[in-house]
């Protein structure tokens, strides 16, 4: 597979989307040496390497697999489909208790890939089949999650927000609710909300 000009953006300057992008900082700097040795891996694979979400994604056909990523704590191997993998050795993790797809693996040695280089090729090589085969993971229903008293009210209040809110897709809208029901207080819900207006109206999601 080719080098992709796209993901070389992520690797040079990081994700961009806070403050220390392009700058000594940035977490793709802190785990350099991991995430090209993952990169390694990933490009010997039969999947299609490009950059999206500001981290390097690799696909199959039009389907993204396997995210390519730098946190705080270590270099991430994000599976999209990971929670209908089998994972054998239990390495993945859930990046939230809300997470219903995406499961990742993690690392912050570099020795760690070399041990776990043919773990690492088993598990792309079954994400691969995962959409080779069609499988989908079952979400649940927007209808299933209890929306905050503060949102209802504001949706009920403002036809504009209301009709572009419904109009976005069901995990975008489950995203925004999961997130404004997260807030403790009364107070902070209503600031989200009103400091997301305008993504919603967009028809963007949390992490467009």
């Amino acid at each position: 597979m080719s080098i992709s000009s796209e993901a070389d953006i992520f690797f040079m300057d990081g994700c961009g989307r806070c403050s220390l992008g392009a700058t000594p900082a940035c977490k793709v700097n802190t785990w350099r040496e991991e995430l090209a040795l993952l990169r390694e891996i990933l490009l010997k694979s039969e999947l299609t390497e490009t950059r999206k979400w500001g981290v390097a994604c690799y696909m199959h056909g039009k389907q993204n697999v396997v995210l390519l990523g730098a946190l705080k704590h270590g270099a991430t191997l994000s599976f999209m489909k990971g929670s209908l993998m089998s994972d054998p050795e239990n390495l993945l993790h859930s990046p939230g208790e809300n997470s219903q797809a995406v499961r990742y693996m993690k690392f912050t040695e570099p020795e760690q890939v070399g041990v776990l280089s043919e773990i690492i090729i088993a598990y792309i090589r079954e994400a691969i089949r995962l959409e080779e085969t069609k499988q989908k993971v079952t979400f649940k229903s927007v209808d299933d999650q209890v929306m905050c008293e503060e949102l209802a009210g504001v949706l009920k209040a403002d036809a504009e927000l209301s009709k572009a809110f419904y109009a976005l897709t069901p995990g975008r809208q489950r995203g925004y609710i999961l997130f404004f029901n997260a807030a403790k207080q009364s107070e902070t819900r209503t600031m989200r909300i009103a400091k997301h207006r305008n993504k919603i109206l967009q028809g963007k999601g949390m992490q467009d």
